[in-house]
């Protein structure tokens, strides 16, 4: 090879060898990387990526475990707020209790201490409620809150249920003594009933209204009693005229005020305008119940069984026992209200020389004399018919015939026959009624007549 050849090659292949070095550099400096380079580009960056990456996922990390410590504190402030508030109602509540319990016995201090809980606690309330609507609802240590809440909600439940177990004590004392009471009645109940058994042993059959049935009573049941009330009332009216005639009374005169202008047959007779004025006084009501005295509220259909049920209760009761027991009843009320109607105050005076009996009796208790027994007897009979009155189906009825009513066989029965004769000795046919001494009663198509007196 040529030696000036090789000169003239070689510092041209140098000078290109450093232009192509040269544009490398400056490649490598700008970024720019020639195609076969690619992949040593991409190896370069991949590291960049990946750091952004791992640095957003921390922060993320971050924001997620901040909204849960934010929801669960949101959650424990909720709770502590409802804490308090039920915590608040469970102090009204045992407040209430205990004032409820306080009115009887009366304690003054215990209602006044159970009013300021009541007015305490609404206070409460009242600004929970507030801050509920303001939504500002926030507590620096809502588990210390809820803590102290649900103790002082267990603080009014156990003093709730202490007053409940002193309620039930207290009913199961009262429920004691009824049960001693209700011994007692039975023990004497078997001790009347081993009397009757002797009284039956020794009399004979028991009367018709023994054990007598509801679904068995009939108008003979009625008349049964009636009579048994006639009789009683003619023994009180024998007792009223024996103390008047005592008394210095003047028997015509105070008949003659009774029923005016009558004519009587015999002297005997007289009693009869007693008798009159004694069973109006008494049945006066007789077709209402209680004789209007009581309202008690009962249904049409439960009425008839509530009448029999209170007749067989009453039936055989001693009265000077029955009233010392039950002083407030309908009958005592009844006793009292037909008292004070048939003995007047001047009577009273003059038959007993003061007013005690009245005065007993409008202060609610009832005398023990035997004027006094005899009339509580009378009252019990009437008060006895008209309760079986009020058991039958249809309900039995009274009447009474007005003066100078001409007289019927069917309506009436003549207590004086010689009304039916002139002074001449002829047959009248056409007398007429004087006063009703007994009433009738109407049963149905039954008819009881009531027994006059005519003129």
């Amino acid at each position: 090879m040529d030696p000036v050849n090789i000169a003239a090659v070689t510092p041209k292949k140098n000078r290109l060898a450093r232009a192509f070095t040269k544009v490398l550099h400056i490649r490598a400096l700008t970024g720019i990387t020639p195609a076969g380079d690619q992949h040593a580009k991409e190896h370069v960056q991949k590291p960049k990526i990946h750091d952004q990456v791992n640095h957003n996922s921390v922060k993320t990390d971050r924001c997620n475990s901040f909204d849960e410590d934010e929801k669960l504190r949101r959650k424990e402030v909720i709770e502590a707020f409802l804490a308090k508030l039920f915590s608040s109602i469970s102090s009204i509540k045992a407040a209430y209790a205990e004032m409820q319990s306080a009115q009887s016995p009366y304690d003054s201090e215990s209602i006044q201490s159970a009013d300021e809980i009541v007015v305490s606690e609404l206070k409460i309330l009242s600004e929970l409620k507030q801050c509920y609507f303001k939504k500002q609802i926030d507590d620096s240590s809502p588990r210390t809150t809820q803590l102290m809440a649900e103790i002082k909600e267990e603080k009014s439940l156990t003093k709730t249920l202490q007053i409940m177990a002193k309620n039930l004590d207290s009913e199961h004392k009262l429920k004691q003594s009824e049960l001693t009471f209700v011994k007692e009645k039975l023990e004497e109940a078997k001790s009347e009933n081993k009397l009757l058994e002797k009284r039956l042993n020794v009399s004979g059959p028991l009367s018709p209204l023994d054990n007598l049935h509801f679904s068995v009573i009939s108008p003979n049941h009625f008349i049964l009693v009636l009579r048994q009330t006639v009789k009683a009332i003619r023994n009180f009216v024998r007792l009223m005229i024996s103390e008047m005639e005592a008394a210095g009374w003047d028997l015509d005169a105070a008949a003659n005020s009774i029923q005016p202008g009558v004519v009587y047959s015999r002297d005997m007779h007289k009693c009869f305008a007693f008798e009159s004025f004694v069973f109006q006084e008494l049945f006066d009501g007789f077709n209402y119940p209680y004789f209007s005295i009581s309202h008690e509220s009962v249904s049409e259909k439960k009425r008839q069984r509530q009448f029999f049920d209170r007749f067989t209760a009453m039936k055989s009761q001693k009265m000077k026992e029955y009233l010392a027991w039950k002083p407030k009843s309908t009958f005592a009320k009844f006793c009292r209200t037909k008292y004070l109607r048939l003995v007047h105050p001047k009577m009273e005076a003059s038959l007993f020389g003061n007013l005690s009996q009245r005065n007993l009796l409008t202060s609610g208790d009832f005398p023990e004399t035997e004027f006094f027994s005899l009339f509580s007897e009378m009252a019990k009979k009437v008060w006895l018919l008209h309760c079986l009155a009020f058991s039958l189906e249809p309900e039995a009825s009274i009447f009474q015939v007005n003066k100078n009513c001409r007289f019927s066989d069917v309506y009436m029965e003549c207590l004086n026959q010689e009304a039916f004769l002139s002074p001449t000795g002829i047959v009248d046919a056409d007398p007429r009624v004087a006063f009703t001494v007994i009433p009738g009663f109407k049963i149905g198509k039954t008819i009881i007549q009531s027994q006059v007196y005519l003129t």
